[in-house]
C-alpha cells in the first residue's frame, strides 16, 4: 500500500491493541490508484476475495519496460498496434475528424521558425470559445491511472494525447501572446524565462525558446512560460503540436533540471508526420469536452519538409542471410502490414514505407528485426551455419596495441582509460609544442569539460597521477593506451595510437629489503626499454628539449636502423607543469611511445630483430672494463651503441659515471664493461685487445672519447 507519503510498503501480520490484523482496509490513495484518502473504497458485497482489482474497477495499467529505441510505444497506441500485429485482432485508431467552423487560421495567428535546425516542424491551430474546467471522470481516471494529475479540461487533453499517441502538445492562451504571433528560435545571452513551476531560468544561446514579438513564452519541448499559461478565465487558445530536434532537447532539459514526460519524447527524435495527427487528435478532443469554434485550416511549417527518409529497401534473399531462415512471402507483408508499414513488391523484395511514428526504421535490418519479433524469436527454427566461416583477418594496430598493454601490466603498471575528450585549456597545461595540430571540437559536447577530441594522453595520465598522489603515499605506476586525435587543415583527422605512462612516489612499497627512494627518470625509460625489447625493437635514447619536461632530463626514443625514426620520448615532466595539476609528489617522471610510428619499423625491412633461436656456445667469454673521459653531453645509450656494433661484443654496459677532482671541466668519466665471445672460437687477449683498440677509435672518432690518464684498458677474463 502507500502511506501518506507515497511510499510503497508491504503489509504483514501484525497485532494491534492485543488483536491479530491480517490485512488493511484503504483508501484509494492507499490503493494507488487515486488521489482520494477521505475514506475507504467500498466495493460491492458479492464480490468473491482475490478477484483481480482490475476486474472490479474496470481498468487494468500496465508497466511496461521499454527499449530506448521505441519511442512510438510511449503511447498506447504504438503499444496496441504491437499488440495488434501479434494476436491479428484489429487496432481501434483514435479519432482525428472534427468540424471547423472559425475563421481561416492564418487570419488568427502565425508562426515563424528562425531556427529551422532546432524546430524540423511546427504545427497550431486556434480554438475560440472554449470553457475552462474540470476533466469528465473517465479522462480524469486515465491520467489519475498512469499517475498524472488532473489539472483542467484543456490542459488534460494534451496530456492525455500525448500518452495516448506519443506526441508532445502545449496550449497558450491566445490572448495573453503578442500580436498572436509564435517565433521560435534561440534564446538570447542571459535571456530569462519563469516557467509553470513559477521558477526563473536563465538561459543560453544555445536553448530553443517559444517567444512571440515581446518575450519568451515557453521553452521549446520543455515546460511552458507561466506568462502564457492557460487559467480558468482562457476563452481562446493556441494549441502547439510541434518536433523539436531531439539533442538540444535533451540538454536543454539537463542543463535546467526540468526533465518532463515530454522531453522523455522529443529526445528520442520524433519524427515530423505525428506532429499533425496529434494536433488533430487533440483538437478533437477540445472540441468535444471544452466546446468552442475551431479554425479553418492548420499552421503547418515545415523546414524540414521531404529531409526525413522515407523507404527502406528489402530483400527475400536478405532476409535468409540475416535470419538463417525463408520467411514467406506472403507472411512478411501480413507482418509489416499489421505494423502499419506500406510495401510496393517486386520479383526480389519490397521497397517498404516508414510509417510516420518510427523514428528507429533505417536499415533493412531494422525491418528483419520487426518480422522475427512478431513472428516470435522461438518459432524461428534453429539451422546450421550457412556459407563459409569467417577467415581471420590480420589486425596489426589492434595487435600491437595489445602486446604493449600485456608488457606494461607485466612490468607492475596499472592501466587507466580515460574519456577521448577534453578541454583546450586541460591539455595546455602540458605545454605541447607550438606546432602541434588543432584541437577538434565537439558539435554538440555532453559538457563543457569535453569539447574537444584529446591530442595527447600526457593531460589524462598525469591528472590520475595528481588525483592518486592526493590520497595515496605508496609508489604510483600508471599508463594508458588509446588514439588522439590530430587535425592538420587538410582531409579527415588523422588517429594516431598512443602509450603513454607516469611514475610517481617511491620507488617500491615499504619493505626492509627493498629502497625506497623516489623513482625517476630511469624507471619510465626502463619502462619503456621493456616495452621495446618484448617487440624486438633496438631503439636508442637521445638528449633532447620538450616542454613538458624538465631541461636536460628529457630524451627522445629512436630508431636507427629506420632511418632514426623518432617513436617516443621519455623524461621528467617540468616542475611548472606538473604544479598545474596540484599534486602531493615530488616529482614524475613519463614515457610516450608512438604505436603508429613503431608499427611502421615493425612492418619495415629493419629495425626488428625476428624472433629466432640460437644455440648457446660453450666457448668462454671474456670481459674487459674501460674508463673513459667524454664530453658531459655524450649519453651512455651512444657509447653502448657503437660498442654493440662489433659482432663479438655480446654486452656492452655502463656501470659507473663521475665528475669531480681529476676530471677537466665539462668532461666526465665513463666506467663501461664489454662482453666478449665468438661462437666459433676461443678468444685470445690479442684478438680481444686488437677489437678493442678499433671500439675506442670509433670511440674517440665519433664522440671524442679517450681513455681516461692515457692508460690502457683495465681487461680480465672468465679464467682471471
Amino acid at each position: 500500500y502507500a502511506d501518506e507519503t507515497g511510499k510503497t510498503k508491504k503489509l504483514k501480520r501484525s497485532k494491534i491493541r492485543g488483536v491479530v490484523s491480517e490485512g488493511m482496509v484503504c483508501s484509494v490513495r492507499e490503493l494507488g490508484i487515486g488521489d482520494d484518502h477521505d475514506g475507504i473504497l467500498v466495493l460491492d458485497d458479492d464480490l468473491k476475495i482475490g478477484t483481480p482489482i482490475g476486474e472490479v474497477l474496470g481498468e487494468s495499467v500496465l508497466d511496461i519496460e521499454l527499449t530506448p529505441n521505441r519511442p512510438d510505444c510511449l503511447g498506447v497506441v504504438g503499444v496496441a498496434r504491437d499488440v495488434s500485429a501479434i494476436t491479428g485482432k484489429p487496432l481501434k485508431q483514435p479519432d482525428i475528424e472534427f468540424e471547423a467552423t472559425g475563421p481561416d487560421v492564418n487570419t488568427l495567428a502565425s508562426v515563424e521558425i528562425a531556427d529551422p535546425d532546432l524546430c524540423l516542424r511546427y504545427t497550431a491551430t486556434v480554438i475560440q470559445g472554449v470553457k475552462i474546467g474540470p476533466s469528465p471522470k473517465w479522462l480524469q481516471d486515465r491520467l489519475i491511472a498512469i499517475g498524472e494529475r488532473p489539472i483542467n479540461n484543456l490542459v488534460d487533453i494534451t496530456n492525455f494525447v500525448m500518452f495516448e499517441l506519443g506526441q508532445p502538445l502545449h496550449a497558450f492562451d491566445y490572448d495573453k501572446v503578442v500580436d498572436h504571433k509564435i517565433i521560435v528560435r534561440r534564446a538570447k545571452l542571459g535571456e530569462k524565462l519563469t516557467t509553470l513551476d513559477d521558477k526563473e531560468h536563465k538561459l543560453d544561446t544555445e536553448m530553443l525558446l517559444i517567444t512571440d514579438p515581446e518575450r519568451g513564452i515557453g521553452l521549446a519541448g520543455v515546460m511552458g512560460g507561466a506568462n502564457s499559461e492557460i487559467s480558468d478565465s482562457t476563452t481562446n487558445v493556441i494549441l502547439e503540436s510541434a518536433t523539436f530536434e531531439g539533442v538540444n532537447n535533451r540538454r536543454t532539459a539537463r542543463s535546467l533540471e526540468l526533465a518532463s514526460q515530454a522531453t522523455l519524447r522529443f529526445e528520442k527524435s520524433l519524427r515530423t508526420g505525428l506532429s499533425e495527427v496529434g494536433l488533430r487528435r487533440a483538437t478533437k478532443l477540445i472540441q468535444e469536452i471544452a466546446g468552442g469554434s475551431v479554425a479553418s485550416g492548420i499552421i503547418d511549417v515545415y523546414p524540414s519538409k521531404g529531409k526525413e527518409q522515407e523507404q527502406v529497401r528489402l530483400d527475400s534473399a536478405h532476409i535468409l542471410r540475416v535470419l538463417g531462415v525463408e520467411i514467406g512471402k506472403s507472411d512478411v507483408e501480413s507482418t509489416l502490414s499489421n505494423l502499419g508499414f506500406t510495401l510496393e513488391a517486386d520479383a526480389d523484395g519490397w521497397d517498404v514505407g516508414i510509417p510516420y511514428w518510427r523514428p528507429d526504421i533505417s536499415i533493412p535490418e531494422d525491418l528483419i528485426e520487426e518480422i522475427a519479433r512478431i513472428v516470435g524469436y522461438d518459432n524461428i527454427p534453429t539451422t546450421t551455419l550457412g556459407g563459409r566461416p569467417p577467415q581471420w583477418q590480420p589486425q596489426p594496430e589492434m595487435d600491437l596495441r595489445t602486446r604493449v598493454t600485456d608488457s606494461l601490466a607485466q612490468a607492475g603498471m596499472r592501466e587507466i582509460i580515460s574519456y577521448a575528450a577534453t578541454t583546450s585549456e586541460g591539455e595546455d597545461r602540458v605545454e605541447l609544442p607550438a606546432d602541434t595540430a588543432s584541437a577538434i571540437k565537439l558539435r554538440n559536447p555532453i559538457t563543457a569539460d569535453y569539447a574537444v577530441m584529446r591530442r595527447t594522453l600526457r593531460e589524462t595520465v598525469l591528472d590520475t597521477v595528481a588525483r592518486n598522489s592526493r590520497t595515496w603515499r605508496g609508489p604510483i605506476a600508471l599508463f594508458e593506451t588509446g588514439r588522439v586525435f590530430l587535425d592538420y587543415g587538410e582531409g579527415l583527422p588523422e588517429e594516431r595510437q598512443m602509450a603513454t605512462g607516469a611514475f610517481a612516489g617511491p620507488r617500491n612499497e615499504l619493505h626492509w629489503d627493498a629502497s625506497t627512494a623516489p623513482s625517476d627518470f630511469y624507471d619510465a625509460k626502463g619502462a619503456a626499454e621493456a616495452v621495446l625489447d618484448d617487440l624486438g625493437i633496438q631503439a636508442t635514447f637521445e638528449l633532447a628539449e620538450n616542454a613538458t619536461f624538465a631541461a636536460g632530463r628529457t630524451a627522445v626514443i629512436k630508431v636507427a636502423a629506420a632511418n632514426h625514426v623518432v617513436i617516443g620520448v621519455v623524461g621528467e615532466v617540468a616542475s611548472e607543469v606538473f604544479s598545474k595539476f596540484d599534486a602531493e609528489v615530488e616529482t614524475v617522471s613519463m614515457f610516450e611511445l608512438d604505436l603508429a610510428a613503431i608499427l611502421k619499423v615493425m612492418e619495415g625491412p629493419k629495425g626488428v630483430e625476428s624472433g629466432k633461436f640460437e644455440e648457446f656456445t660453450r666457448l668462454p667469454a671474456s670481459h674487459r672494463d674501460l674508463s673513459l673521459i667524454v664530453d658531459t653531453g655524450v649519453s651512455a645509450g651512444q657509447i653502448v651503441d657503437i660498442a654493440n656494433r662489433n659482432r663479438i661484443v655480446t654486452s656492452a654496459t655502463v656501470f659507473d659515471v663521475f665528475e669531480g677532482k681529476g676530471v677537466p671541466d665539462g668532461k666526465m668519466a665513463v666506467a663501461v664493461r664489454l662482453v666478449y665471445q665468438s661462437p666459433n672460437k676461443t678468444l685470445s687477449g690479442d684478438q680481444i685487445s686488437k677489437i678493442e683498440t678499433q671500439i675506442v677509435k670509433q670511440l674517440q672518432k665519433e664522440l671524442g672519447a679517450g681513455l681516461r690518464d692515457g692508460s690502457g684498458p683495465v681487461y680480465q677474463t672468465d679464467n682471471g
